[in-house]
């Protein structure tokens, strides 16, 4: 019966985690991202604003969000276009697109 509990508690953190991190297609000025150069094979700018990490990319890339501790925040392949996932907390976050790795502040 423990063991059951402790699955079913597990289960349930994951999914509001996932539920808390999701990203949304938005559109967005041209002028608010700066090119992520170190990738020329992904091609995806990043802007960071109002607590939203804002990611424009002319074709599918897979994006990872992780915590400075190295938690796994987000990790989803994004379609073609400008979107944007809401940060709850403040704090250092690692950004990987592609094979480009960068560090923001929120």
């Amino acid at each position: 019966m423990r063991k059951l509990l402790v699955i079913l508690i597990l289960g349930l953190t994951s999914l509001l985690s996932e539920a808390a991190a999701r990203w949304e297609t938005v559109d967005a000025p041209d002028r608010m991202f700066t090119e992520m150069r170190s990738d020329p094979e992904a091609q995806a700018e990043m802007a960071v604003r109002d607590n939203y990490i804002y990611i424009a990319a002319p074709r599918p890339v897979t994006v990872k969000v992780f915590t400075i501790l190295g938690q796994l925040i987000s990790q989803t392949t994004l379609p073609a276009g400008i979107h944007r996932l809401p940060m709850s907390a403040k704090g250092i976050y690692i950004i990987k697109i592609g094979s480009s790795t960068r560090r923001v502040t929120i």
